[in-house]
């Protein structure tokens, strides 16, 4: 069995599909006890050499609103929950460039050490280490109160298990002054507050940014404080109380669970995708602000972004109450995010013989994803960063998921095998699926050694706003300009 020489102490693996895999291994203290909602303490040394062959449990959540489409999980859950999986073709041998994982689920949801998100295909296939991140979710990770530290405490946890990788991972054959931090959805839109922390921007030097969702409003502190009161209210704790902390830190996980969920149902609105809790901001800001934040703190960075064709067909049809969404609603919501009395015609126009849910679904996730991915793109690359674009358009014929948010990751990974349940797959020709599969693992790697996607079979130009140049991946995989439409659509 594989061994690895931390200054921490000895770790034990195992070796899976060819490469040295470390699991369960602790990146700060459980956050337990007096660490329950504090700031993350660094892992302490163990003695002797420590079993790596075993995950830890994943972060207390409830079940994913996404499973029709990705498929469903049961597993061991624990707030000692701050580990990460590691996959590496050979520990302590020549340093390779490392690729650390966030992963997505609306910060309440998901962790690194999921089958889904296995490494072990990349890291041998593309010579480098590739690191899983668990942390905190939901109220244990992003609450927000006067009492509590001001910063998010899963954005905390996500530093820290970027100091571990600079402290540790060249124990493990990976280059800390090579490190590319990729994400999807909920872990793409925490890299790009990442990038314009100072803490964490050193400790990063590439990005790959999925589906980050960056058409949501930056959250303030205030606003999120005025929800969670509503949440810590219901599940038995005064926010108003002088013992709120000692409260907060004895009240059962479950309890906090079930209130998010509670409050959470009653705040929805029609058509509309906002979590309860995501990573906030300390002023208010606009988001073009944001967008001109990040890509100033990003020079120096190379970046690859992107999103899918039909992102929140995840959403709508995984939801049976949008399966003959209210009219009136509809274009209640058609007026609001177009602006313009003829918003819904002109969607119907673009979609020829779709459904009411396919036109509020293609509105949706042009205002939430694809218009917003391509204008941070834009920002950064007028600022002068390095950006390549994508747009992933693959979708199963006929399926109603449509190249939905979520469906472009088991291509990334190269482990179809590993989503047996997932709906938005189901359907597709497994030899088109694994072309298309081979050429991203191909380009997500070369990004990774040398911070450009272009390979022979993706000869891939950077994004400027000029051409809006952009990778359209799908069964023939072509470069277009502007495929989301932002010059003439947005």
């Amino acid at each position: 069995m594989p061994v690895a020489n931390t200054a921490l102490g000895a770790l034990q693996g195992l070796t899976d599909q060819g490469v040295a895999v470390f699991r369960g291994v602790p990146y700060a203290r459980p956050p337990v006890g007096d660490l329950r909602f504090a700031e993350p303490a660094p892992a302490t040394p163990w003695a002797g050499t420590r079993d790596a062959t075993k995950h830890g449990p994943i972060p207390p959540q409830t079940p994913s609103r996404l499973a029709p489409a990705m498929g469903d999980y049961t597993l061991p859950m624990d707030e000692d929950c701050l580990t990460l999986t590691i996959w590496t073709p050979a520990p302590d041998a020549a340093k390779r460039p490392v690729l650390v994982w966030l992963h997505g689920g609306a910060w309440v949801s998901g962790a690194g050490s999921l089958d889904w998100y296995d490494g072990a295909r990349l890291a041998r296939e593309g010579s480098m280490v590739v690191v899983g991140v668990n942390y905190r979710l939901g109220a244990l990770g992003y609450l927000k109160h006067p009492a509590l530290p001001a910063d998010d405490l899963g954005t905390l946890d996500q530093i820290e298990a970027l100091r571990w990788v600079a402290a540790h991972i060249a124990a493990l054959g990976g280059d800390p002054g090579c490190v590319t931090v990729m994400g999807q959805s909920a872990g793409a839109a925490s890299i790009a507050r990442l990038i314009i922390d100072p803490r964490a921007r050193p400790l990063m030097h590439r990005a790959i940014l999925q589906s980050g969702g960056f058409g949501r409003d930056p959250l303030t502190r205030a606003e999120a404080q005025a929800t969670h009161a509503e949440i810590l209210r219901a599940a038995g704790v005064d926010p108003e109380a002088p013992d709120f902390l000692a409260q907060l830190r004895a009240v059962p996980v479950n309890a906090l669970l079930a209130a998010t969920g509670k409050v959470a149902q009653a705040k929805a609105r029609f058509a509309e995708t906002n979590p309860p809790f995501m990573p906030t901001v300390a002023e208010p800001m606009t988001q073009a602000e944001l967008f001109a934040a990040i890509a100033t703190a990003a020079k120096g960075m190379q970046v690859l972004i992107g999103a899918t064709h039909d992102e929140i067909h995840a959403f709508f049809a995984s939801n049976p109450a949008m399966a003959n969404p209210d009219w009136t609603a509809s274009a209640q919501r058609f007026a609001a995010l177009g602006k313009r009395v003829d918003a819904m015609e002109r969607y119907k126009a673009r979609r020829p013989g779709g459904t009411l849910m396919d036109w509020l679904a293609d509105i949706v996730s042009d205002h939430t994803f694809l218009w917003p991915t391509m204008r941070l793109a834009s920002a950064l690359a007028d600022a002068g960063v390095a950006t390549q674009a994508f747009q992933f358009d693959w979708a199963p014929q006929g399926s109603r998921f449509r190249a939905c948010h979520c469906i472009e990751l088991p291509f990334v990974f190269g482990n179809f095998a590993q989503w047996p349940g997932a709906g938005m797959l189901q359907g597709g020709d497994a030899a088109e699926m694994d072309g298309l599969s081979d050429a991203m693992r191909a380009a997500w790697a070369a990004f990774v050694h040398r911070g450009d996607a272009a390979t022979p079979a993706l000869p891939w130009p950077r994004y400027d706003t000029t051409r809006r140049a952009t990778m359209v991946l799908d069964g023939c995989c072509e470069i277009v300009g502007d495929p989301a439409g932002l010059e003439t659509r947005a």
